[in-house]
């Protein structure tokens, strides 16, 4: 089978800028029909038009690549769908605002929901067919899976959900020695690299960049630490300089203001939907309105942590610490909307302001929490190195049932590689994780915290759940 790999980019490229190119087309025949007619100070001609349309198709561009929904191959196909409509929304929200400063006046939405309706028409339409057009060509990569004395059967239910894009046909154990496995690699187009020893992952790694082999590793905590150090060069030898603090002071300064710009404006603007909420929450049961926590931020400091209440009365009154699991009966009705919708983490920009946490970082934990994965995972306290926030790099692209080594993972990523411009993003990206039911989803019935002990890991045979899983596809398959 040819390999159209190397064209990948190209073709995704120009698909990406045709589906711009449509949706500004769309727009366009709103804004000549209507909108261009409603300027109050001065007549557009035509490269004032085409200054508006180029804006939008930017706007437009800025948005879809923030959201993904140019991802095509990376995103399932309802994600990229759904990042389109979201991407569409706010570009379009925001230059309803643009239109109405230049007439002088609020002018008529039901053009520009006329408009992001016939966008998302033909936006679902062309994404349909390119993603259909992409999966023929590229096929998912054939995968072997290496892993160590873990067992490795979450990382497959985790690959096998994108079916379409990585396909595991086999694994095996790196205790059955490099011989065998670098046998094995060359029946297969790429291949991936688990929790193993460094020596052998190293080994195993250089292989595969030898003989042209796409190899996807799992990084250990040392590679994400070293992915935030400096390059730099001692005469003629390079070195990786890992500074041993978080952020500096131009960091955190910045990191503060950008806090502190936000979190005022939108207090005042939270401050009726906190009201209703408040409301909702004392006329449910007259209990309390808010609820208070002890959690843990920079350098392991305790705060209290404030949110609208959304259990019942005394639901800790064992003094055990619990996370919410799925269809938790401690969980009120109004608790249930408030979670969904996010209203009861508004009483957190309170913290914000005070300067207990920022709009983006870890999660802050309970500090009994923080002990009992520590006693596994001492590495869990690196998330303190920074301050604790309202949304973050594990919120975005974890789940609330992450694994704590998962989260530890994505923090440190977040911790390692921090720009202003990371914030900024992270915000806009919360947008659309908040639409993701599994963003909210609990833990496991009966389980005090997010740590997946398996007592049953030594029974799960790595290659027997492959099996299962390969014969449970064909099956569906024949259906």
């Amino acid at each position: 089978m040819r390999n159209y790999d190397p064209y990948k980019r190209t073709i995704l490229f120009f698909a990406s800028i045709i589906n711009i190119v449509m949706m500004t087309a769309v727009f366009a025949y709103g804004w000549y029909h209507y909108y261009a007619d409603t300027m109050y100070v001065f007549s557009f001609y035509r490269r004032g038009h085409y200054v508006v349309l180029a804006l939008y198709g930017v706007m437009l561009l800025f948005f879809s690549n923030m959201y993904g929904s140019l991802r095509i191959g990376q995103y399932r196909r309802i994600e990229v769908l759904l990042s389109q409509y979201l991407s569409l929304l706010v570009t379009n929200v925001l230059f309803y605002f643009i239109i109405s400063l230049l007439a002088f006046g609020f002018v008529k939405p039901w053009v520009m929901l006329l408009v992001m309706a016939g966008e998302m028409i033909v936006s679902s339409l062309f994404n349909v067919i390119i993603i259909h057009l992409y999966n023929r060509i590229f096929q998912p990569w054939k995968l072997l899976l290496i892993y160590g004395e873990r067992s490795a059967v979450d990382l497959i239910y985790k690959v096998e959900t994108r079916r379409d894009k990585y396909a595991i046909y086999d694994a095996i154990n790196i205790e059955e020695g490099m011989e065998l496995i670098i046998d094995k690699i060359d029946d297969f187009q790429a291949v991936i690299i688990g929790d193993i020893s460094a020596v052998e992952r190293n080994d195993l790694l250089k292989y595969c960049y030898a003989h042209h082999k796409r190899a996807y590793v799992v990084p250990k905590l040392s590679d994400l630490i070293l992915m935030g150090s400096d390059r730099i060069h001692v005469f003629d030898t390079p070195f990786l300089l890992s500074k041993g603090y978080a952020l500096s002071f131009d960091e955190r300064f910045l990191k503060r203001m950008l806090d502190l710009c936000i979190a005022i404006p939108l207090t005042i603007i939270a401050l009726p939907f906190m009201l209703l909420t408040a409301l909702a929450v004392k006329l449910s049961d007259g209990g309390p309105v808010l609820y208070r926590q002890v959690r843990c931020t920079q350098n392991d400091r305790e705060f209290q942590i404030l949110k609208f209440r959304s259990m019942v009365v005394g639901a800790e009154k064992d003094g055990v610490a619990k996370l919410a699991s799925e269809n938790d009966e401690r969980v009120t009705k109004v608790g249930r909307f408030i979670r969904a919708t996010r209203l009861d983490e508004l009483p957190q920009l309170f913290n914000i302001l005070r300067g207990d946490m920022s709009f983006v970082g870890p999660r802050p934990e309970r500090p009994e929490i923080i002990e009992q994965y520590t006693v596994e995972m001492p590495e869990f306290r690196f998330r303190t190195r920074v301050k604790a926030g309202l949304t973050g790099y594990a919120q975005v692209y974890g789940k609330y049932n992450t694994t704590p080594y998962d989260k530890l993972k994505l923090d440190l990523f977040y911790i390692e590689n921090y720009t202003l411009w990371q914030d900024v993003k992270l915000l806009l990206m919360t947008m659309k994780t908040m639409l993701k039911r599994e963003a909210t989803q609990g833990i496991d019935e009966g389980t005090t915290t997010a740590w997946k002990e398996r007592e049953d890991a030594d029974v799960f045979d790595t290659r027997r759940v492959l099996a299962e899983i390969s014969e449970k596809e064909e099956d569906e398959w024949h259906e």
